[in-house]
């Protein structure tokens, strides 16, 4: 367990902190912050506040993921997916939205409308060299397999 300072903001007061919805769950929920109910037209997006700010440690990366039930049963997924939360930002979270159903769909305050997962990251050192190591599958990129 990591302890990662937060702040509820003005407009996510009375709001709960993002919680683990199960003892096995892998993510947070996000929550939105909005001060009235949200309609996101098919084909729209928007940013949707979740009245919180962390201070990720050094080291680590904060991923917003969408909500599968969301995606499935509304259309509704993050643009920007995963986004990343860099350790050394200090602003609102916040969540792009895209409503990718048929139908229009709104968005309430205090809904569950995105994933937050806390990850190791690791920093490049580039080696320069004059070429790669081979390997068997070599620059085969976009379906070279045929699978």
């Amino acid at each position: 367990m990591i302890a990662v300072p937060i702040v509820a903001l003005p407009h996510g007061e009375g709001l709960p902190l993002p919680a683990y919805a199960t003892e096995g769950a892998a993510a947070v929920d996000l929550l939105a912050a909005v001060p009235d109910a949200l309609v996101l037209p098919p084909g729209a997006r928007a940013r949707v506040p979740t009245g919180i700010a962390v201070a990720i440690p050094p080291g680590y990366e904060m991923q917003v993921r969408p909500r599968s039930g969301l995606a499935l049963r509304r259309g509704v997924t993050c643009l920007n997916s995963p986004g990343t939360i860099d350790a050394d930002y200090r602003g609102e979270v916040q969540v792009i939205l895209i409503n990718l159903g048929e139908e229009a769909v709104t968005i309430r305050r205090g809904e569950r409308i995105a994933q937050l997962v806390l990850a190791p990251v690791s920093h490049i050192r580039w080696q320069p060299v004059a070429d790669l190591p081979p390997t068997a599958r070599g620059e085969g990129g976009f379906g070279h397999t045929g699978r």
